[in-house]
């Protein structure tokens, strides 16, 4: 960790000044407070209202659980050929124990989520006398703030410790200034508002015994306290889901009008079926991932949508992982060791789709027995590293003329 003594360097950071005003909980600096904002429907967008929207958090839920369930391993290379380095110190760090409280898959998961939901994911790393990486810890994306002072990238987490940029594990979402993501949920705030605003007026639609709004009217003046014992009456006797649908018994020549328009007649539930294709659209999932199958009613356009979810929305995730990986996780002497997602392990539960694709790969010659077996968690066997070639292939221009038939 850097040193919290440098007080030249914690002054640079938080000195109040009108470009860079100092912060506390009781003055929140802007950039605390407009994280997500509010939007134009009135509704606050945040992190744990954003997740109370069904489709926000099946979108996080989705992309963060896959990536976690990505095999990923340290390779190293020697040029010709690449080998998981099971015995590397980083190895054990990323495929089993990041730190003493989580799992690899958990780690990776949590990680995943703040990417996806903030547009960056931040874990602090420990290292042991050697520099060698020993820990990694996920922090918390809402505590934490990227500066550029005197040059150099540095962290401040909590507003009291500073981390240098080789400290920080800091995978980067969309960015606009090449320091931090972008949060969909800033960028697109009013989309998640809107839909938080139907999911309200549906749960308050139903809480009001799935009946719209009305007026009573009476042939004579009442009184204040006539009035207000009237409503309480009235909404005790037909407020509620249990008691919705009854019957309503008015006296003394009252009488009930309903007003406002029907939910389904204002198209209620298309708008909340629109608003999770656009939360679809926002975090790149097919529709049929979050229970859309409107338009995936065949085979052929599930497994299309399925090959664009790891090829457009979970593909580039990952390699922002494996970059910041590789940049912050080894040594400079340590070239040839890199840390990598076996994307096939997305396949594992697409058992006939997994044997054909083995099956091209033997046929075609860039996969041995023993490669497949290695890649289906089986031990090697006698004779598994020999390689097809089919007996009709010759190279490119090459003259087959008189090759002898017999």
């Amino acid at each position: 960790m850097a040193d919290n003594n440098n007080t030249g360097l914690l002054a640079r950071l938080f000195r109040s000044s009108p470009e860079n005003p100092s912060t506390s909980l009781s003055n929140p600096a802007a950039w605390l407070t407009g994280l997500f904002g509010t939007s134009k429907t009135g509704v606050q967008v945040s992190e744990d209202n954003a997740l109370t929207f069904s489709a926000v958090y099946a979108a996080v839920r989705i992309i963060s659980e896959t990536i976690a369930s990505i095999p990923l391993n340290v390779y190293v290379y020697d040029g010709e050929t690449r080998v998981i380095a099971r015995e590397h110190p980083i190895q054990k760090l990323l495929a089993h124990t990041p730190n003493t409280v989580s799992s690899s898959f958990t780690f990776r998961e949590s990680m995943a989520a703040n990417l996806v939901l903030h547009g960056n994911a931040y874990a602090k790393i420990e290292f042991n006398a050697a520099g060698r990486p020993i820990s990694l810890t996920p922090l918390n994306p809402m505590l934490v703030e990227v500066k550029i002072v005197d040059g150099e990238k540095v962290y401040v987490f909590n507003e009291k410790t500073t981390y240098l940029d080789y400290e920080i594990i800091h995978v980067v979402g969309l960015s606009f200034n090449g320091l931090t993501g972008k949060s969909p949920l800033t960028v697109a705030r009013e989309a998640v508002a809107i839909g938080l605003a139907a999911q309200e007026y549906g749960a308050r639609f139903y809480s009001n015994g799935a009946n719209t709004g009305g007026i009573i009217t009476a042939p004579g003046r009442l009184s204040i306290d006539a009035i207000n014992r009237l409503k309480q009456s009235w909404n005790r006797a037909n407020g509620g889901l249990s008691n919705s649908h009854g019957t309503a018994i008015l006296e003394e020549g009252m009488k009930y009008e309903k007003i406002g328009l029907d939910p389904e007649a204002a198209q209620f539930l298309q708008s909340r079926k629109f608003q999770v294709n656009e939360i679809a659209r926002i975090f790149r999932i097919p529709p049929s991932y979050l229970a859309d199958l409107e338009n995936s009613s065949t085979r052929a356009n599930v497994e299309q949508q399925a090959i664009q979810f790891v090829r457009d929305c979970v593909t580039p995730y990952v390699r922002r992982f494996e970059v910041e990986f590789n940049r912050k996780l080894f040594r400079e002497d340590e070239p040839n060791y890199y840390a990598y997602f076996t994307m096939e392990g997305l396949m594992r539960g697409d058992l006939q789709g997994r044997y054909q694709a083995y099956a091209t790969a033997r046929q075609w010659g860039w996969l041995s027995v023993n490669d497949i077996r290695d890649l289906e968690n089986l031990n090697p066997v006698e004779g598994g590293d020999v390689y097809l070639q089919p007996l009709n292939m010759a190279q490119a221009g090459e003259d087959n003329t008189n090759v002898d038939a017999d």
